[in-house]
Order: structure tokens, then sequence, then C-alpha cells
């Protein structure tokens, strides 16, 4: 095929890829929220877990988006330096936002600041947003699609902590910001926390961790320590699904950390809802695909 030809099959399947997300949650999400159905005991909860089940059932059934709030398109992009349409990529991406709007649909959630209109397309000003990592000696890329809500993982925060304040600092900042949104962000979460030495790193970090499965576990021991204990404190809370109480709070809590100065702890918190829309596609040099969050999935 010419590179014309290739550029509109990217974007053609990305746009597929783009709705799939919006209606069909990721298998490890499918999975966490059966389990968490299933131990609840909660009269009201388990009659919302039902309800959240039936809802994906529908929409599925119909490919409509799960939640009327798609939220903003974020991808995140690790592409080998030898695949053959690098350069293009940004604009396929924007491209395949737009045909997915269009086709799917998308709810139109870019609003130009200061002039206060929205653009209609979901594309904008820095929107869809667009994050890269560069693979020496590879000719792929995979890349990760998320619709970040207005209530849950747009509305994250971040700081930076003295080196007094250590790692109970990040705690006390995580468990603040749950208690004082958490309920707003429609529970169950996945709690993405980022560590790192500046609030950008940090915001980075929360929202990569976000990307991660649900049952992962950070490589650091320490790191895992944090996550298991993060996890039991916020379940402690006791929000429930909706935030009308019940057993858990949260699907899990992730945490990705980097290198940071002596004299900082940057800490962020994003969280993803119960409905977390986001998926892996990998292609290779060829364009052929695989759907790794979502098996079997066909475009």
């Amino acid at each position: 095929m010419s590179k014309i030809e290739d550029i509109k099959k990217l974007t053609d399947t990305m746009s597929k890829f783009i709705s799939l997300v919006s209606y069909k949650l990721p298998d490890d999400v499918e999975s966490k929220l059966k389990e968490l159905r299933e131990e609840e005991t909660d009269k009201l909860a388990k009659i919302i877990y039902n309800t959240m089940d039936e809802n994906q059932e529908l929409a599925f059934k119909l490919k409509r988006p799960s939640c009327q709030d798609t939220g903003v398109l974020q991808f995140f992009i690790k592409c080998g330096e030898n695949f053959p349409l690098m350069g293009e990529l940004n604009e396929i991406l924007r491209e395949a936002t737009y045909k997915s709007t269009m086709e799917t649909p998308l709810r139109h959630n870019s609003v130009e600041t200061f002039d206060e209109y929205n653009t209609k397309k979901n594309i904008g000003t820095g929107t869809p947003s667009i994050f890269w990592e560069i693979e020496k000696d590879s000719d792929g890329v995979e890349i990760y699609t998320y619709m970040a809500g207005g209530g849950c993982s747009l509305p994250g925060a971040a700081t930076v902590l003295m080196p007094g304040e250590g790692y109970e600092g990040v705690v006390k900042f995580v468990l603040d910001r749950m208690t004082s949104y958490g309920l707003n962000a429609c529970p169950p979460l996945l709690v993405g926390v980022g560590v790192g030495t500046s609030v950008e790193t940090a915001a980075m970090n929360s929202k990569m961790a976000l990307m991660r499965p649900v049952e992962s576990k950070n490589a650091n021991a320490n790191a895992a320590k944090l996550e298991r204990l993060l996890e039991d404190g916020i379940n402690a809370i006791g929000l429930g699904p909706q935030g009308l109480k019940g057993l858990k709070s949260v699907m899990g809590v992730n945490v990705v950390n980097t290198a940071r100065h002596p004299s900082t702890i940057g800490v962020a918190v994003n969280v993803g809802c119960w409905s977390h829309r986001r998926g892996l596609i990998a292609f290779d040099k060829d364009l052929n695909y695989k759907t790794i969050t979502h098996e079997g999935a066909e475009l």
C-alpha cells in the first residue's frame, strides 16, 4: 500500500478502537468489578453493582458509550524509532478522534479556554492529549487510549512535599484527596499515585499508574507495600459503589515512582472511575494490530 493508504488504514483502525473503548471495559476491569459484585454484602451496593453490569451489557449490545461523559481523549504512545508512520502519528490520532466523535458518537468535550466555545470535534488546542515515549530498535507502536472523565481523572491533584514529611506525607495527601473528592469520581475507583521529583513528574506518573492493570503490583517492594497500605486505608473509608457505602472503595491502588531530588517528594493522585475506559492496542510495521486489553476484539 501507499503511505496515503497506510495513513487511512491506521486512522480507521484507531477510530474503531476509540469507539470500542467507549463501550467495552478492558478485561481486567470487567473481572475486578465482577469480583467486587460477588463479595459485596450490602443490599443497596449489590443492586448498584448489578445495575453497572446491566449498563455494560447494554452499552456493548447497542455499541454506545457506557457513560455519557466520554472524557477528553488521552493517548500514551510507546513508538519504535523505525515505525513507518511516526511522523504522521499525531495527526492520525487527532483525525481518529474526530472520526470516532462523529461516528460512535462521542460527547463533544473540547472547549477552547477563555474563548469559551465547544469545537464539537473533541479536537482543540492541545486536545486530544498525546504523550510520547520513543523505543530504540523497534518498528512497532503501542498506544494507550484513555477517556479521562470530568469527574474522575481530570480533577487530579499534585504537590511537592518537603523531605521531612516523608512517605507518611504521601499517604496523608492521598487519603485527604480521597475523602474530599472520591465520592464524586464514581467508585469503585482505580487510584493512580505518582511519586517523583516535581509536580509534573509526579502527575505524569500518577496518570501512567492508571494505565497499569488493576491487579498489577509495583516491582519495588516498598512501593508495593505502599500500594497495599493505601488500598486498605481507602477501602476502610467505605465509599462503596457510587459512593453509597459498601465493602470496598477501590478496585485497586497503583503506584508509579521515579527518582527524586533529595529535597523534594513530588506526589500526585489521579483516579479512574468504575467505568475505567482505557485500552491498549499494538501495531507492527505492517499495521497488523493486537488489542491487548480487549482480548479477541475485532475492529
